[in-house]
């Protein structure tokens, strides 16, 4: 009986592995689709720069505000509805702030997109963590190579669509159709994952727990440098190095490909030798490239700083999400206090950068970095202590949810 249930589980893990990969990747394509056109957006609405940083500032806010939200949701409608219903929400989304005429309208239109953005991110890595359990293997790092590959998938549609001079209202409202057409098509093959019945339903608006917010702080480091890394990078090489355009671009290039290829392998790491000690080996790769792109002489030790950043920090908010889903009973919860953390980070990180390299240097602000990356070593032991490795039997069973395919 035991090898029967087997061989009727595993397929539908599989399945739910993949659906949730695609998830992410559907995911991705549409942060990538919207980087693209923002040029445009901006032309559209008629703002300035710093009001269109202004606007863009409400997609973290919106973000921030609804994660905690996204807990009661999933507890209320059972982890696949509520997935179909947010990750169609944040699909659809896609098409508003290119609809926007003028300033009100887009800041309006960014928080929507932000707060769908942080409910789905919640919901959808819960699903990942619910899988890895029961498949017994770690596969966090693999899904958010998914996410990455899917934005950089959506960017070179944009990119497309922008040098063909496509209006960005056509071209964001059709791949939000197409995109909101596919996600509701693969969240049929998840996990529909429901609460137990003498679970409580969690409050609309809960305090993430004491262990959510120490699992954060490490995502806090990870993703401070990937912020800086994200929007300074090509600055650093213009202003510091003396970098063409192209070169001064080339260094974000080479920062998410290694990125993303690192968290596409990064399973196989961690795999082999767990996530504490991938974590502080990953400190110091990103310590290494914070100190070559803070001390950097020339073009090439700068690029090759962001590249060793990229793949320092790579796996690091995967496992941090990973380790928040068996921090506590509630995943979602714990989730979702882990990544108000992480998305708090990302907003701070380009201002703090910018103000540091105002009163000093860049060099300086990016000093900051290489210290936060150090903390990534020194406190990946929380890692360990939040929960068991991803590498227990699969069918384990899970306080929180039973599931119904």
């Amino acid at each position: 009986m035991a090898t029967t249930t087997t061989r009727k589980t595993e397929p539908r893990l599989r399945r739910a592995h993949l659906a949730v990969a695609a998830i992410f990747a559907v995911h991705g394509s549409v942060s990538g689709s919207f980087a693209t056109r923002i040029p445009w957006i901006q032309e559209h609405a008629g703002l300035s720069a710093g009001q269109l940083g202004f606007a863009l500032v409400f997609a973290a806010v919106g973000a921030s505000a609804a994660m905690p939200l996204a807990a009661r949701i999933a507890h209320v409608l059972g982890m696949r509805a509520a997935l179909r219903v947010l990750i169609g929400l944040w699909c659809a989304s896609l098409a508003l702030p290119a609809l926007s005429p003028g300033l009100p309208w887009l800041c309006g239109a960014m928080l929507v997109y932000g707060a769908s953005a942080g409910m789905a991110d919640v919901v959808m890595n819960a699903q990942g963590v619910e899988v890895e359990e029961r498949l017994g293997r770690s596969i966090m790092s693999g899904l958010h190579g998914m996410w990455s590959a899917g934005a950089l998938i959506g960017s070179l549609v944009g990119v497309v669509a922008a040098h063909a001079g496509l209006d960005a209202r056509v071209h964001l409202a059709t791949v939000a159709a197409v995109l909101v057409a596919t996600g509701l098509l693969v969240c049929g093959g998840v996990l529909d994952l429901r609460p137990a019945q003498h679970d409580e339903a969690p409050a609309r608006f809960a305090l993430p727990p004491r262990s959510a917010l120490v699992i954060g702080a490490i995502g806090f480091c990870a993703v401070f440098a990937e912020g800086a890394s994200m929007d300074w990078s090509a600055v650093y090489l213009r202003d510091i190095t003396a970098a063409s355009p192209g070169v001064a671009a080339a260094s974000y290039t080479a920062f998410a490909c290694t990125m993303a290829v690192s968290r596409l392998l990064g399973d196989l790491v961690v795999r082999r030798f767990g996530p504490v000690r991938t974590v502080r080996v990953g400190g110091v790769l990103a310590t290494a490239g914070g100190v070559l792109v803070a001390t950097a002489a020339n073009q090439i030790a700068a690029i090759a700083g962001f590249a060793l950043l990229g793949v320092g920090i790579a796996v690091v908010v995967p496992l941090c999400f990973a380790a928040a889903g068996r921090s506590g009973p509630n995943p979602s919860q714990a989730i979702a206090g882990v990544a108000t953390v992480t998305y708090t980070s990302g907003l701070v990180a380009p201002a703090a950068i910018g103000s540091i390299a105002q009163a000093s240097s860049l060099q300086a602000s990016f000093g900051l970095v290489t210290l936060l990356a150090a903390g990534l070593t020194l406190g990946a032991g929380v890692l360990r202590a939040a929960g068991t490795s991803a590498a227990q039997p699969a069918d384990k069973p899970v306080a929180v949810a039973a599931p119904h395919v």
